[in-house]
């Protein structure tokens, strides 16, 4: 059995548009922390519609992470770098402003970060990926993980597909999807990025990099008997970026920690 979650670019932003209309359409003013493929995504979608970014902030002007700069916005959006991620979410708190952030590979650092944004009384919603069907596909894999905690016999494993740019291995959505199981699949306990033994209480996650790959995650459960496979394939970044606009709309007005579960009332 395979389950197939394929969005393609221009009618995904024509369905996903239509989901919008839940959501806070009043207009914004965004920062960008990060200003490469994927703000540049964000920015086009966020214009569309009709929100305007007043900053775009990266390495070449870094000095204008700063509260002068930052209030000028009612939002800040973050992709960026894992040693960066941190410092820069932290900065938009102390300045004032909620934070969208979608960088991966600092989860040893992010507990301290929520801290900070509650003792700081912030804004902050972290998300390992912010494509609606990504997060779709998040809960089937939580309902195919209890499903499957009774049948021994079935072993799993994770593989991820990325272009070779992508700088974290594994992907954040391949630790969201592994974290889930394991909070489900009374068998398995950690994770690794190193082949295991059939049946081992280790999740193994498969990563290849190549060009062009947008993401892809495959979570499969093996028997001798058969395989059941769960995949989702991204075919662009406007879903990401879609979400990611969605959630800065959504956290108008809210002070706490939230995810993307909280936006789309999973």
């Amino acid at each position: 059995m395979q389950i197939i979650c394929n969005h393609y670019a221009e009618m995904s932003l024509i369905i996903l548009t239509y989901i919008c209309i839940y959501f806070n359409l009043n207009n914004m003013n965004i920062a960008l922390i990060g200003y490469g493929k994927m703000g540049r995504a964000i920015e086009e979608i966020a214009t569309r519609r009709g929100h305007s970014v007043v900053s775009r902030i990266s390495t070449a002007n870094i000095q204008d992470l700063r509260p002068a700069v930052l209030q000028t916005a009612d939002v800040a959006i973050e992709f960026t770098r894992p040693e960066a991620a941190p410092v820069n979410i932290k900065t938009c708190i102390e300045a004032g402003l909620p934070v969208v952030s979608g960088t991966t590979g600092w989860n040893n650092l992010k507990k301290e970060v929520e801290e900070f944004c509650l003792e700081k009384n912030g804004c902050f919603l972290h998300a390992s990926n912010f494509s609606i069907g990504v997060n779709i596909f998040f809960e089937i894999n939580k309902k195919l993980a209890s499903l499957m905690n009774k049948y021994e016999v079935y072993d799993v494993s994770i593989k991820e597909i990325h272009h070779t740019a992508k700088i974290d291995t594994p992907s954040g959505t391949a630790i969201s999807l592994a974290t889930d199981i394991i909070q489900r699949l009374e068998r398995k306990k950690v994770w690794t990025i190193s082949p295991v033994e059939p049946n081992s209480r280790s999740i193994y996650i498969e990563s290849e990099r190549k060009d062009p790959a947008p993401g892809t995650h495959m979570v499969k459960y093996s028997s001798e008997i058969d395989d059941i496979k769960i995949i989702h394939t991204a075919h662009s970044r406007a879903g990401f970026a879609l979400g990611a606009v969605l959630a800065a709309e959504w956290l108008s007005g809210k002070k706490g920690i939230f995810s993307m579960s909280d936006v789309l009332q999973f």
